[in-house]
């Protein structure tokens, strides 16, 4: 099962993002839309749009999120159950050096390791 975290700008960079919309806006009613006729407005729409969109996330608590993050739970739950309790890593240590697999040097070094790592 995976999650969705959805992810707004921080107040400042949405704060410099409006007030260069704002430029934006005025540049597209006294220059671009006396020049360019139809492609002046819809260069100002998309500036009015990317103005109150990015103010909706400066000045209010609401926002609009930017983008959307999946986190898939099964990464999650991989890497806790990769996290061995140092108890449980010796008593598996203990087992490999009772049946034989490593020796007993082996044994003292890994032994050291997982103390190591407390």
């Amino acid at each position: 099962m995976s999650k969705r975290v959805r992810v707004k700008p921080s107040k400042g960079q949405s704060m410099a993002g409006f007030f260069c919309g704002l430029i934006f806006c005025f540049i597209g009613f006294f220059t671009i839309i006396p020049i360019f006729g139809a492609f002046g407005l819809i260069w100002t729409l998309i500036a009015i749009i990317m103005t109150i969109t990015q103010g909706i996330n400066a000045f209010t608590d609401k926002g609009i999120a930017s983008h959307e993050i999946t986190i898939d739970d099964d990464m999650q739950m991989n890497t806790t159950r990769q996290r061995k309790s140092t108890e449980e890593r010796m008593k598996e240590l203990q087992s490999l050096y009772d049946e034989g697999l490593v020796t007993g040097e082996e044994y003292q070094q890994k032994r050291k390791e997982i103390l190591e790592d407390i």
